[in-house]
C-alpha cells in the first residue's frame, strides 16, 4: 500500500475537501483523513498512478504540495538536515559576504554551487577566499542580525525527538554557524566546516577535510551505525546539488524549496509547506506536534 499526502502552506491553508475528495475518487483511493483542517490529509492507493507527475505539476500551480510514499515505515527514527536555506533561510557564506562588500560576487557562486552546475568544494574555496581580512567578530553580528530560521523546524525536531527520534544538522556551512543553529531547535549534533581565523581576522581558508557531498553521505552512514538503526529509517531534507547523496540515501529524501535540477531527482518535493511538512508525511497530525 502507498499514502498519498496532500498539504499547503500552513500560513495560507487553502486545501479544499472537494479537491481531496476528487483524487481520492480517481485514484480509488480509502477514506480521507485529515491531518490539519484546511492543511494536510492523506488517504491511501493500492498502486503508485501514472499520471502522478502530471497531477503533481497541475497542484504545484493551485498551492498545493503532493507527496506518495509506501505506508509501511513512514514515521522515521532520525532527522538529517542541511541548515542553509533548509534549517534557516539565509546562506550563511552570502551573509558573511554581505558584509565584506562581495555580497553579489558570493551570491553569484552559491547559486551555481548548489544548483549543481560548479564542483562544490572548488566553489567553497574561492568565496571563501573572498572573506579573507574580514573581522572574526562579524559571524557573531550576521548571526544576530541576519540569520533567522525556517518556519516549523523546532516543532519538527521536538516532535520527532518526543517519539524517540535522533536529530542531525549536517552543513557544507561553517561551524560558527551550525553550533548556534543546532542549540537553538533542539539538534542533537551538528558538522560542518570551519573556518579559519589568525589575530581576530578570517584568513580566507577553510580546514581540510571540507564537508560537502559524500562527507553528508558519511555522516548517514556513521550516525545510523552508531544508533543502530537502518538508513531507511532516517528522513533527510535539503535544498541543493550537495544534498542529494543523503537524500538519495536516506529512507525518505525530501527536496525543500530546493532548486530545480534538485527536485528532478527527488521523489519528495515540498514547495509550498514549511518544515512541519516532515511531520504530515510521517502521518503525525497537528494535534500531535509538540511545541
Amino acid at each position: 500500500m502507498f499514502v498519498v499526502t496532500l498539504l499547503t502552506s500552513p500560513e495560507r491553508p487553502l486545501l479544499e475537501a472537494t479537491l481531496v475528495e476528487n483524487l481520492r475518487n480517481a485514484w480509488g483511493g480509502g477514506e480521507a483523513i485529515w491531518l490539519a483542517v484546511s492543511e494536510a490529509a492523506e488517504f491511501s492507493i493500492p498502486a503508485v498512478p501514472d499520471n502522478q507527475w502530471a497531477v503533481w505539476q497541475d497542484l504545484q500551480a493551485a498551492g498545493v504540495d503532493l507527496v506518495i510514499q509506501p505506508a509501511d515505515g513512514r514515521r522515521k527514527k532520525m532527522l538529517l538536515a542541511d541548515m542553509d536555506s533548509t534549517m534557516i533561510r539565509q546562506e550563511c557564506i552570502d551573509e558573511l559576504a554581505a558584509e565584506a562588500g562581495v555580497g553579489e560576487r558570493v551570491a553569484a557562486i552559491t547559486a551555481r554551487a548548489m544548483n549543481g552546475e560548479l564542483d562544490f568544494e572548488g566553489a567553497l574555496d574561492e568565496r571563501v577566499g573572498l572573506l579573507a581580512g574580514l573581522d572574526e567578530s562579524v559571524i557573531g553580528q550576521v548571526l544576530d542580525t541576519r540569520i533567522t530560521h525556517m518556519p516549523g523546524g523546532r516543532t519538527l525536531i521536538a516532535t520527532m525527538k518526543s517519539n524517540g527520534a535522533y536529530a542531525a544538522l549536517v552543513s557544507g556551512g561553517f561551524t560558527a554557524f551550525t553550533a548556534r543553529v543546532a542549540a537553538a531547535l533542539g539538534f542533537d549534533e551538528n558538522r560542518a566546516n570551519t573556518l579559519l581565523a589568525e589575530g581576530g581576522k578570517l584568513t580566507g581558508k577553510v580546514a581540510r577535510p571540507i564537508l560537502g557531498r559524500e562527507a553528508k553521505v558519511q555522516a548517514l552512514e556513521e550516525i545510523t551505525a552508531r544508533l543502530g538503526i537502518a538508513e531507511a529509517e532516517v528522513i533527510a531534507v535539503g535544498d541543493g546539488a550537495n544534498d542529494l547523496g543523503m537524500l538519495g540515501r536516506a529512507g525518505t529524501g525530501v527536496a525543500l524549496h530546493a532548486k530545480p535540477s534538485v527536485q528532478a531527482q527527488c521523489q519528495v518535493r515540498i514547495n509550498h509547506g514549511d518544515l512541519t511538512a516532515l511531520l504530515f508525511i510521517q502521518g503525525y497530525a497537528r494535534t500531535e506536534f509538540v511545541g
